[in-house]
């Protein structure tokens, strides 16, 4: 039997939202056995830690993010972890017709990880590939927190996917 830890952050907007990634998220990062980062780095010191940080990561670059990072991402990763079929993009348009348009777009994955929106979502398309977007550990947006995920891969199927809520950054 195969098991990964996975952790799944997006937007993390560093320096302009936050000056560091929250102690809980990079904690989570450590342990794992894959981190996923869905785009909007916006620095690449956030890439080298993330990078140091994780025994495995799989990322991808954002709408935010300049010449330096898309020069080490791609806009589109994809992985085999233990079976299951994962990829990475920042965006995926609207939420109106979502499903439809990654069945269309992505018929060689089980599961997509994107960013964006800052708002975390769990869904399934019709042809059954899984969505998740961990929202955001440093921006919260119009939501009432700040989040990031975290899931179990076992014997190529996704579980126990969590999302976890940050307490509120206190500001200098």
């Amino acid at each position: 039997m195969t098991t990964l830890s996975l952790v799944l952050t997006a937007d993390t907007h560093l320096p302009r939202r936050a000056k560091v990634l929250p102690d809980e998220l990079l904690e989570a990062a450590r342990a794992a056995d894959v981190v996923v980062h869905a785009g909007d780095w916006v620095d690449e010191a956030a890439l080298d830690l993330l990078e140091e940080s994780s025994q495995r990561l799989v990322a991808c670059w954002g709408n935010n993010d300049g010449p330096g990072l898309r020069a080490r991402l791609p806009e589109v990763a994809r992985a085999d972890l233990g079976g299951l079929r994962l990829g990475v993009v920042h965006e995926t348009g609207q939420k109106l017709r979502r499903e439809e348009r990654v069945d269309a777009s992505y018929d060689d994955l089980d599961v997509l990880v994107f960013g964006h929106s800052h708002i975390p979502w769990d869904t399934t398309t019709p042809r059954g590939v899984r969505l998740l977007n961990p929202g955001s550990p440093t921006d919260r947006r119009q939501q009432p927190y700040c989040t990031w995920m975290s899931a179990t891969v076992t014997d190529g199927e996704l579980t126990d996917v969590v999302l976890h809520r940050l307490p509120p950054r206190r500001r200098p």
